[in-house]
């Protein structure tokens, strides 16, 4: 019998291929905790794609609450500072630290994300912050770089098979603001990254 695994999702393009890996070694649960996307229509069309895909391959999701007003509040101090800074290193720990408590109420005892098959995104802060909250909620963490051996390619292979809508943003929409090289908020961000 296999060990349960709650895997934080953010959506069905990343999950793809993390689940491919993860599948022969484990019980793969999906854990949809994403307070950070907005607006809200483009939350629900990344967990809609996520439902698809756990009818297709026949998984488990739960999904956590979706609170943008407090995600917001909680950022509102790193909201200039621009992708791969502190700003998402913040929303890692939050989603995260979602992932660990519902792992604890659900009695699973490993958690992993699949944040980390971004090219965006940072694998050793990840790392660093799933290695602190397994600490402090006495679970495992499974470590990972998923984008290492071209997961990241995989993942897009997977979500051209299935036909998964695949955004053009992060999800929080400081991320939204920041793609448009001539927008204000741009500037703003690229000002404070040089500070």
């Amino acid at each position: 019998m296999k060990n349960s695994i709650l895997i934080h999702t953010c959506c069905a393009p990343c999950f793809g291929n993390v689940y491919k890996e993860l599948l022969p070694s484990f019980d793969i649960i999906s854990f949809f905790y994403n307070p950070n996307i907005a607006p809200e229509f483009e939350y629900n069309k990344r967990l809609e794609e996520l439902r698809r895909f756990s009818r297709i391959k026949d998984f488990e999701i739960y999904i956590g609450e979706y609170d943008n007003k407090r995600w917001t509040t909680s950022i509102r101090g790193y909201r200039f500072l621009g992708e791969r800074s502190e700003r998402c290193w913040e929303c890692y720990r939050i989603r995260l630290e979602g992932t660990f408590r519902f792992a604890q109420k659900k009695q699973i005892s490993m958690v992993g994300t699949v944040l980390s098959i971004s090219p965006h995104k940072d694998a050793d802060v990840i790392n660093r912050i799933g290695k602190e909250l397994a600490q402090k909620y006495g679970i495992e963490f499974f470590e990972a770089n998923f984008k290492k051996g071209s997961g990241y390619k995989k993942a897009m292979e997977i979500s051209k098979k299935y036909g998964f809508y695949r955004q053009n943003y992060c999800g929080c929409i400081y991320s939204k603001m920041e793609r448009g090289k001539n927008s204000l908020w741009y500037q703003k961000s690229i000002c404070n990254r040089q500070v």
